[in-house]
Parts: C-alpha cells; sequence; structure tokens
C-alpha cells in the first residue's frame, strides 16, 4: 500500500522582493547540477545521487514511459487542486522535482504567469509533457536550487523529495526562494508507505537469517513534518494525510512496479 501525504504551507515574513532578469525561454534549458557524489555539508550521504539521475535520464526514453506513472499522475492532479484553492494568481511559480512535468498539466495560464521547473534528469526536462503556460526547465538537483532570494509566488513539488540526502536544507531553500506573501504546495510519501512489504520482508528475514537489512528507503513521519518545517522557517502550516490504496495479485508484481517506478519516483 502507497501512503502519501499533503503539506500546504504558506508563509509571511518581511524582506525586499527580488526577480530574475526576463530572459525566459519556452522549455529552453539551463543547468545546475553539482558534481556527482556532492552532498550538503554534514548531511548523511543515504542515496546516491548519481545514480539517481542515471535511472531517471533512462526512464525517461523508454518507449512506454507512462506506464507506471499512474501514482505520479494522480497526485499531481491533487497538489494542482491545492492551488487552485488558494483565490489568488501566481506571475511567477516553480515545481521542485518536476519529472515528466505532471503537476503543470494540470494547470492553467489563467493562474500561474510562467512556470519553471527543476529535474536532475535531462532526459525528463526534454521530454516533458505539454502545458499552455509558458515554460522554462532548469536542470538542478533539489538539494541546490539555482535561484535568488524572494523569486517565486508559488512552489510545487510531487513525490521528489524523499529521494534528496539533506530533507531540512532542501526545504530550508525552497522557504529561501520564495517571496514573502509565496506559497508553497508538496507532497511526499509518509512514513507508513509500503507497511505491508516492509513487515513481510523483516519477517522473512528474521526467520531465515536472525535478523534483517532494511530494503525499503526511508521515508519521513507525518509527525515530524511541522517540526522541518518550522525549522526552515515556514509558518501557517496546513498538513494533510491521504491514503491511496494500489492492490497487486501479489508480491511479485509489486516488486515488479516498484522497480519500474524506482527509476522515476522511488519508493524503494
Amino acid at each position: 500500500m502507497l501512503r502519501p501525504w499533503l503539506r500546504w504551507c504558506r508563509w509571511l515574513r518581511p524582506g525586499t522582493a527580488r526577480v530574475l532578469k526576463e530572459n525566459f525561454g519556452f522549455r529552453e534549458l539551463a543547468s545546475s547540477v553539482p558534481p556527482s557524489g556532492s552532498t550538503s555539508p554534514g548531511a548523511l550521504n543515504i542515496f546516491d545521487r548519481g545514480l539517481k539521475r542515471k535511472q531517471k535520464n533512462w526512464a525517461a526514453l523508454q518507449p512506454e514511459p507512462t506506464r507506471f506513472d499512474y501514482l505520479r499522475e494522480e497526485v499531481g492532479s491533487q497538489i494542482a487542486d491545492r492551488v487552485y484553492d488558494i483565490a489568488r494568481d501566481f506571475p511567477l511559480a516553480l515545481d521542485v522535482g518536476c519529472g515528466r512535468g505532471y503537476i503543470a498539466q494540470h494547470l492553467n495560464k489563467e493562474t500561474i504567469g510562467k512556470f519553471f521547473q527543476t529535474d536532475i534528469a535531462e532526459n525528463a526536462l526534454k521530454n516533458s509533457l505539454e502545458t499552455e503556460i509558458p515554460t522554462f526547465s532548469v536542470l538542478a538537483d533539489e538539494e541546490f536550487l539555482p535561484f535568488q532570494e524572494n523569486t517565486f509566488d508559488l512552489v510545487v513539488s510531487s513525490l521528489s523529495l524523499h529521494w534528496v540526502n539533506d530533507l531540512p536544507r532542501a526545504l530550508e531553500q525552497i522557504h529561501y526562494i520564495l517571496k514573502p506573501d509565496g506559497v508553497f504546495v508538496g507532497a511526499m510519501f509518509g512514513g507508513d508507505t509500503l507497511y505491508e512489504l516492509r513487515c513481510s520482508l523483516q519477517l522473512a528475514e528474521t526467520e531465515r537469517e536472525g535478523g534483517f537489512s532494511p530494503h525499503v528507503s526511508p521515508f519521513t513521519a507525518v509527525n515530524d513534518l511541522g517540526h522541518l518545517l518550522g525549522r526552515a522557517g515556514f509558518n501557517t502550516l496546513t498538513v494533510d494525510t491521504d491514503e491511496i490504496q494500489v492492490n497487486y495479485p501479489g508480491m511479485f508484481e509489486l516488486m515488479e512496479d516498484l522497480q519500474e517506478k524506482k527509476k522515476k519516483s522511488p519508493e524503494c
């Protein structure tokens, strides 16, 4: 069972807004990916970001890239609905870890003026889904966002931040690039995601080996979310949890699905 949780964050702080130069292009490609193996100072390097980039680039070139995208499509649609719930327009917006643009396809130009999409995989950006919004693509790691302070009116992120090595730093950067009245809407997998699979693997390995090793990536507990966001500087927080149940005929079908989805937005 996959249990993503949604967070909706709005925050206010004093400051003078600065906007990027008006040199936007449609689906242009800029780059701000750190050297392979780079990580934040003092962060535990749990995930191989270089390998993750290769996986996502490979997945974006497959003949059926949408076959395993149903979960990202659903969550992207839900995030867009949250944006529409906010009674205002957003002249400049950013999607952090956009993949093939699962949020942008559900937004319209009446709500969003210009839309930046960042991802670590250039092939995902080059093969992004069509949208009516003028879009600017930036090749960038979620932990190293190349934008000025107080730039964006809206930042969104869907099923991407659970795969970074330094989540506090990523949240701090999102806070930094938002304008004083900016809005952050994002979704991550909650701590109970794949609970049945993790329990089954642990029980089986304990019975056979006398102990077990983790086979599923760690997820942030929902109870820790408020602390992490508050530490990053956010206030006026709303945290929602949502459960999306996906049924499989057996464990091997689940593992096949996860293995393919892993190359796009890994859960395992």
